[in-house]
């Protein structure tokens, strides 16, 4: 078996070699390995790597699988961290100059249970300077590109998780969502992620008490997701937002037959490309294949909402980041300077009004989520932006006009507003310029299985991606 059907094979399958023993965790580590190290110039996708480490932990799950021994969900897979959360005694730099010599002295929850699973940190994944972009891209690590098309970005914040997983050097990688962060490069590379509804996986303090926030799992495959998902998931002494009981979501789900999905190609503000649509009616036909109704929907949202969303991640991410402008301004990026600046001027009754903003948009939602079983949308407005794009000094247009250069071309933001409920974004194909789309499936609150019953159903129609060479990058 070549190194490339070992990197891209889905984690699921890999597992099910590891128990047959067709296949060594060791050989594909060090197949991952040898990619990770073709792939390094044209997509920088990883910061921190480990890989002598790794190898010796995927020799050990070798030896389980060798003897039989109790294994975990994860044993022997090689897993990409976002080099945001900590794992103890090794660094973690948030993609800034002013943790570039940080050390952890902890481990995140996500992350000690990913690895108490038998997952590999072989390497972390690029994020922006504190995570507050939509592409990836800093002054400590580079620009990170779209395995597609590296004129592209990979989006962000997650974007070297979606690179990574784009580009085979991880088989399961994390991310964390407040702003859109998991699901943009998820459609921007081609790949699955879930954000979970607010409280169902533990954060860190003290995000874990903003409900725009989430971690959650990017993956290859709907079933990938899943597999990563049930482990990150569940109550922790340490996160006193999180959900119990802990949630376990099913491998396999009955078929979609009888449902009603609603649709929205813009949620009624959004300019949105013609590929993106174009790509987006294509993937509601293959719902229609599958016997479900598909009926657009009108959500009564207006341009405000986006305004508001950003507004409340002024007030609390930005002004978390504005007190670190007089001891470290000069070190930061133009684009978190920004952040922080904005976030400093923010006053408590910006934060109320966002919070209004919020309640109003679920007094159409819910209704809507009532009468139907999801909701699907694109999930960005257009495919990418450049790789280097600086949302802070740039400009972006879609159709014409000028959006927001921060989040306008992404539709993600405003179901961080809607927190409670789970999003799937899933491949819906690819631009001509090769850079992937994706469609956001939207559930009702806490609903987490439909999302993945119907992103699997979706998924098993139109064929998983990567799945042969000429559903993978050229690189």
């Amino acid at each position: 078996m070549s190194d490339l059907e070992l990197c891209y094979m889905p984690a699921h399958e890999a597992l099910g070699r590891f128990r047959k023993r067709e296949l060594s965790p060791v050989e594909l580590m060090e197949a991952t390995i040898r990619r990770a190290e073709t792939v390094k110039a044209p997509v920088n996708a990883l910061t921190y790597t480990h890989f002598d480490e790794a190898m010796d932990r995927a020799k050990r799950a070798e030896a389980k699988y060798a003897r039989g021994a109790r294994t975990g969900a994860l044993e022997g897979l090689p897993v990409g961290i976002k080099d945001e959360s900590e794992i103890k005694g090794k660094p973690t730099s948030i993609g800034s100059l002013i943790h570039k010599d940080h050390v952890a002295d902890r481990t995140s929850t996500m992350n000690a249970r990913i690895m108490a699973a038998g997952g590999i940190v072989h390497a972390r994944t690029a994020t922006p300077e504190y995570c507050c972009a939509g592409t990836t891209w800093s002054r400590l690590w580079g620009v990170t590109r779209n395995p597609w098309n590296p004129e592209f970005t990979c989006g962000g914040s997650s974007g070297g998780a979606g690179a990574s997983l784009g580009s085979g050097t991880s088989s399961l990688a994390t991310g964390s969502d407040i702003g859109g962060s998991i699901r943009i490069p998820a459609a921007a590379c081609g790949v699955v992620g879930y954000k979970p509804p607010y409280g169902r996986n533990p954060d860190d303090a003290p995000f874990n008490l903003d409900f725009f926030c989430h971690t959650g799992p990017m993956a290859r495959t709907v079933t990938d997701a899943i597999l990563l998902q049930n482990v990150m998931s569940g109550p922790s002494p340490y996160d006193i937002a999180t959900l119990r009981p802990k949630l376990r979501l099913p491998l396999e789900y009955k078929p979609i037959k009888g449902w009603k999905i609603a649709f929205s190609m813009d949620l009624g503000f959004f300019e949105v490309d013609p590929e993106v649509q174009k790509n987006t009616l294509a993937a509601l036909d293959v719902f229609r294949s599958l016997g479900a109704t598909v009926e657009e929907v009108d959500l009564g949202w207006k341009p405000h909402i986006l305004d508001a969303g950003l507004g409340y991640l002024d007030h609390i991410f930005g002004a978390y980041l504005s007190g670190l402008l007089k001891e470290h301004g000069d070190k930061m990026t133009t684009y978190a300077r920004q952040f922080a600046v904005r976030g400093g001027k923010s006053k408590a009754l910006d934060f109320v009004k966002s919070l209004e903003v919020i309640d109003d948009m679920y007094l159409t939602l819910g209704p809507i989520l009532e009468r139907y079983d999801v909701l699907i949308c694109p999930t960005n407005a257009l495919p990418a932006v450049p790789a280097d794009f600086d949302h802070s000094t740039g400009s972006v247009e879609i159709n014409g006009k000028q959006v927001n250069p921060m989040l306008g071309w992404a539709m993600t933001t405003p179901f961080n507003m809607m927190s409670r409920c789970p999003v799937l974004s899933v491949p819906s194909g690819r631009a001509r310029n090769g850079v992937p789309t994706g469609i956001q499936i939207v559930g009702r609150t806490y609903r987490d299985a439909d999302v993945f019953r119907a992103g699997l159903a979706f998924e098993t129609a139109q064929g998983s991606w990567y799945r042969d060479a000429a559903n993978r990058p050229t690189l």
